[in-house]
């Protein structure tokens, strides 16, 4: 295969997190500098995510704090599409009923799944607009197109970065919070633990959600 400049793969997404990670690490540095401000709270469980094709348009990562109601700090990567098509989307995250104050009986760990989009079809697998992952982990085989690592997180572009930083007030322009950008993003095999998605827009075909209590159920 011929080499196009602007164009990179590597057969394990855990290289590209490197700078991910990097900026992850930085992210307490930023804050008590006020170059970045802290993300969104978040329930206090992460869940996990598996799809075995993801498409995105105008792809943007970068580092970022998600907090719970209590106060207790996330360092997350957020990544960034203006535009996804996702296929087989499944989500699974494990709740524990004992923790409710009260409950008169014990009961089993509860798995919520979610799956959508199951298809060969492209109309008929998930599509989001301005699609948010706030995340900690992930594994995949990934292509990107006309990527560029190391750019100032303020000077990111992308709709779907632009409406994460109109709900924190937006970025000093001095920003110098790692970032990395991209035209597409084709990601392969995917496994992700999420701290939170939100989406302008989610499309869920063929949705299917199921409880499970035989300690099956979970994505990966």
């Amino acid at each position: 295969m011929s080499q196009t400049y602007g164009k990179t793969r590597w057969k394990r997404f855990a290289l590209v997190m490197v700078p991910s990670i990097a900026a992850t690490a930085a992210v307490g540095v930023s804050i008590a500098n006020n170059a970045l401000a802290a993300s969104f709270s978040v329930s206090g469980q992460s869940f996990k995510v598996t799809t075995p094709e993801l498409h995105g348009r105008n792809f943007a990562q970068f580092g970022s704090i998600d907090a719970e109601s209590n106060g207790t700090p996330h360092p997350v990567a957020v990544s960034a599409f203006d535009e996804a098509t996702i296929k087989g989307l499944c989500q699974s995250v494990v709740t524990d009923p004992n923790v409710i104050p009260g409950l008169p009986w014990k009961l089993p760990k509860i798995i919520l799944r979610l799956e959508a989009g199951n298809s060969e079809d492209v109309k008929k697998q998930v599509y989001a607009k301005n699609l948010l992952i706030d995340l900690d982990q992930l594994n995949a085989d990934a292509e990107f197109s006309n990527i560029n690592i190391g750019q100032e997180a303020s000077t990111l572009k992308g709709e779907a970065t632009q409406g994460w930083k109109s709900k924190l007030g937006g970025l000093p322009s001095g920003q110098t919070g790692f970032a990395q950008a991209a035209e597409k993003a084709d990601l392969y095999n995917v496994q992700q633990t999420a701290w939170a998605t939100s989406a302008g827009t989610f499309k869920l075909p063929g949705l299917k959600l199921a409880l499970h209590t035989d300690g099956s159920g979970e994505c990966y």
